[in-house]
């Protein structure tokens, strides 16, 4: 690994309440980093609110997609390093309302990264979170970065369009941006009670069958918030190298998962012996989507290292003392 020095950079992250945003936080104050959060709402039962790690950071409340929200947080604050997180995040919320998901997911990155061009010099590493839905529904799998992106539905399609925004910013601009493609990110701190692993641990601590609402059989990726932030950060450490910069690297524990196995394994490591609840009710899915890493372990040296049952042990273990505090 390079001898990246992170204590004492200006950081900034959007999406800093989120799942990942959270973690990635954490993980940047215990280098050494001075992080400022990019907030649109101030969620008490964020993992950064809850933790007090809000009060070690500057907090810039706004919205990415506000062009002069962003460039004053970078510009006041200072910041050589951003880690570009912000977006509407779930698959449901985009069928019922695209024009938001559009506007937090594409006119944010475009937003974002104007503002960085603007600034120029100062900034000088950009990691931008995409997702294995900009890929669309491939004939072969697993996906790797030379699949062809051809998303359909309204969430698959705003990440597709945060992958080429950033490529064009790379290529017209000479932005230090690279890309990052995840599958379904679980951990604690995940307060969006219709994902998968959440949803489940809090139907089978209540005594209830977890509701699946598509047939069982979707076939994903499924990795953990530790190994996303270790990525996201191996990506900024490198992101100067002609093999990274404006390039895409997908994050995967290579160990694809039907809908039903994940909740098997989540209702083990709960202790439970309920059975789920299938409805088939799910629209706008893709059938099967997992990546292939091998690019992450060869260029970046990225390895996933946490198994399945260790990490969701961790897991259930933080959703039990969230849930037993409220």
């Amino acid at each position: 690994m390079s001898a990246f020095e992170w204590k004492g950079r200006r950081v900034l992250v959007t999406g800093a309440t989120g799942l990942v945003g959270a973690w990635l936080v954490r993980d940047l104050l215990a280098k050494g980093c001075e992080v400022v959060a990019l907030a649109r709402d101030w969620d008490p039962q964020s993992e950064l609110i809850r933790s007090g790690d809000v009060n070690r950071v500057t907090v810039v409340n706004g919205v990415v997609e506000d062009l002069g929200t962003v460039t004053r947080a970078l510009n006041h604050y200072s910041c050589d390093t951003v880690f570009h997180l912000a977006a509407q995040t779930q698959v449901g919320a985009a069928y019922r309302d695209p024009f938001e998901t559009f506007e937090s997911n594409v006119r944010g990155t475009y937003s974002l990264l104007e503002a960085c061009r603007r600034l120029g010099k100062p900034v000088e590493r950009i990691v931008v979170a995409s997702s294995d839905k900009a890929y669309g529904d491939a004939v072969q799998l697993p996906y790797t970065e030379d699949t062809r992106l051809d998303a359909k539905y309204p969430y698959d399609v705003s990440k597709l369009c945060t992958d080429f925004i950033t490529r064009s910013y790379v290529v017209t601009y000479g932005l230090n941006a690279t890309i990052a493609r995840c599958g379904n990110i679980y951990g604690g701190g995940d307060l969006n009670w219709d994902r998968i692993v959440p949803g489940t641990i809090r139907w089978l601590r209540a005594g209830e069958r977890p509701i699946i609402r598509s047939d069982g059989k979707l076939t994903r990726d499924y990795i953990y918030v530790k190994e996303v932030v270790a990525a996201y950060e191996a990506l900024a450490e490198q992101v100067h190298r002609p093999e990274v910069k404006g390039e895409a690297f997908n994050f995967s524990a290579e160990k694809p998962l039907s809908v039903l196995e994940i909740v098997a394994a989540v209702t083990k490591a709960m202790g439970s012996s309920l059975t789920p609840d299938v409805r088939n009710t799910a629209v706008a899915e893709i059938k099967d989507q997992y990546l292939d890493s091998t690019r992450a372990r060869t260029v970046l040296g990225w390895n996933s290292s946490w198994k399945l049952a260790d990490a969701l042990t961790e897991t259930v273990d933080w959703y039990q003392r969230f849930l037993e505090s409220r």
